[in-house]
């Protein structure tokens, strides 16, 4: 395995924690395995200095008190019937001791050690002290209290030094027996925190991946939607992370049931995309269809005008039909310039419309248009005004009393209300078809599926849909059959206009 890849792995959020697992048992075996080696060392420290100072006291109480003493005899031996290895404290330490004492008068001079040497046999022997190891227990802070010495040619040792007239006595042990504890204890100590470390880099791995592999699963569902061809076409994106993964209690949970959230999104947002790609291609084909409509008619009389030059009805006949298709065509394609021209966001006029003169006016078109229906025309009694382009806004309205006058039958009745901030039209005909309710507004939308012109190319509802969108209104519907209503909000104008 490359560098590159062991780096890429320690990356990764397993091999993070772990080695963070791993870390936190070895920082805390270290800090223990610290903390018990130096409570050890105090206490075995402390123990073999109330040895240190047991055996001062002894010799400070042999006869004479030892000031009396020559101050070149030194104590042969422990005290008559006491523990030949200076008291059963020691034997603790599980090491055979030497004990140093030693008697030398204050100015300087030479002095005696008795080094009780626990051999084999148990028996103790005298060495002399020489000069320069007792120059250094000169230096000994004499105290009384134990002091760390190092005494050349025999080690470290305990000594306490303490003055007695004009003398001063010494005594010490030696420090090898706890060195020999704490140096083991250390020992055990680094092997159990290596065994610590690898039974915590097993275990560790071992947990973190299954409590990982929740968080897996979520990451296999995200790389089998992300395998999903979705480019183009109807995208079924029925994969979701599994219920038990969604609790948003856990931290995977909330993971879980925030990509389940986005592929709702996603989903509903692709489905949204198809379906406009889908009212992109319909609004192609019928918009295709209407202009090739009335072309081909234009067509077809040129081409009959052309047959009978000296045919004065046949000509008059053909201009009239190439006119009014040509109108046609006009209307068809200013109607498509002007969705063209809201969908691109492009502001219309904003000025204080009188939208009471506005209704008034349109009202009395219809009625001259279609006298067989029965319009009523219902105001309150101060002038409404709307802020908006008056032009679109009276295009609304003629659209939807068109709509009416084409969709209802004589005699039906037309009920156009104003209030505060819109107007709706009622009328008491059929009613539009319900599966045509929910599609009314879009573009080409018409009930005859053999595309009969009758009516219309079915702009009409699109564009007022269009034109109040774009003046921040809202435009909806409610029909049944003796009941239908297009409500139309816009906003009023403002006080301070």
């Amino acid at each position: 395995m490359t560098l590159r890849a062991v780096r890429l792995r320690l990356r990764s959020l397993t091999a993070r924690l772990v080695l963070t697992a791993v870390a936190l048992v070895v920082a805390v075996t270290v800090l223990t395995g610290a903390l018990s080696t130096l409570a050890a060392r105090s206490y075995l420290t402390g123990q073999l200095d109330h040895q240190v100072v047991d055996s001062l006291d002894r010799v400070q109480r042999m006869p004479g008190g030892g000031a009396d003493r020559n101050p070149r005899l030194g104590h042969l031996g422990p005290p008559e019937g006491d523990d030949p290895d200076g008291d059963e404290d020691g034997d603790r330490l599980g090491q055979a001791v030497d004990t140093i004492t030693a008697i030398w008068p204050t100015a300087g001079g030479p002095g005696l050690v008795d080094v009780i040497d626990q051999g084999k046999d148990g028996t103790p022997s005298r060495r002399d002290l020489p000069q320069d190891v007792l120059g250094e227990l000169d230096n000994v802070s004499a105290d009384g209290k134990p002091h760390d010495v190092h005494l050349k040619h025999l080690g470290g040792y305990r000594v306490a030094v303490t003055t007695v007239g004009d003398t001063k006595v010494a005594a010490g042990l030696p420090t090898h027996p706890v060195t020999e504890v704490v140096s083991k204890l250390l020992g055990w100590q680094a092997l159990l925190i290596c065994l610590a470390a690898v039974v915590g880099l097993a275990g560790s791995q071992l947990l973190v991946r299954r409590q990982l592999r929740p968080l897996r699963q979520v990451a296999a569902t995200a790389h089998d939607v992300a395998r999903l061809p979705l480019a183009e076409g109807d995208i079924d994106l029925a994969q979701r992370v599994p219920e038990h993964l969604t609790d948003e209690y856990s931290e995977v949970g909330q993971v879980g049931a925030a990509l389940n959230t986005l592929l709702e999104h996603v989903e509903s947002s692709l489905t949204a995309r198809h379906r406009s790609e889908q009212q992109v291609r319909q609004f192609v084909a019928d918009a295709s269809h209407e202009l090739r409509t009335p072309l081909a008619t234009i067509v077809g009389y040129s081409e009959l005008a052309q047959r009978h030059p000296d045919d004065l009805t046949a000509m008059r006949t053909a201009l009239g039909k190439v006119d009014e298709e040509s109108r046609r065509m006009t209307t068809l394609v200013e109607d498509l310039l002007l969705l063209a021209r809201l969908d691109s966001g492009r502001p219309l006029e904003q000025r204080p419309v009188d939208l009471t003169r506005l209704l008034l006016e349109a009202v009395s078109d219809a009625r001259v248009l279609a006298p067989d229906h029965r319009w009523k025309l219902q105001l309150p009694e101060r002038a409404l005004e709307v802020v908006g382009d008056e032009d679109r806004l009276h295009q609304v309205v003629t659209n939807l009393l068109a709509n009416a006058r084409k969709y209802t039958p004589a005699g039906t009745t037309v009920t156009v209300a104003a209030r505060d901030g819109g107007f709706s039209v009622h009328d008491d005909g059929p009613g539009f078809p319900p599966e045509l309710v929910g599609h009314a507004f879009e573009r080409f939308a018409r009930a005859d599926a053999a595309r009969n012109r009758q009516g219309g190319v079915g702009l009409g509802l699109a564009l007022v849909d269009a034109i109040v969108s774009a003046h921040g209104g809202q435009v909806s519907l409610h029909s049944r059959p003796g009941d239908t209503c297009i409500d139309v909000a816009l906003p009023q104008r403002g006080p301070d206009r």
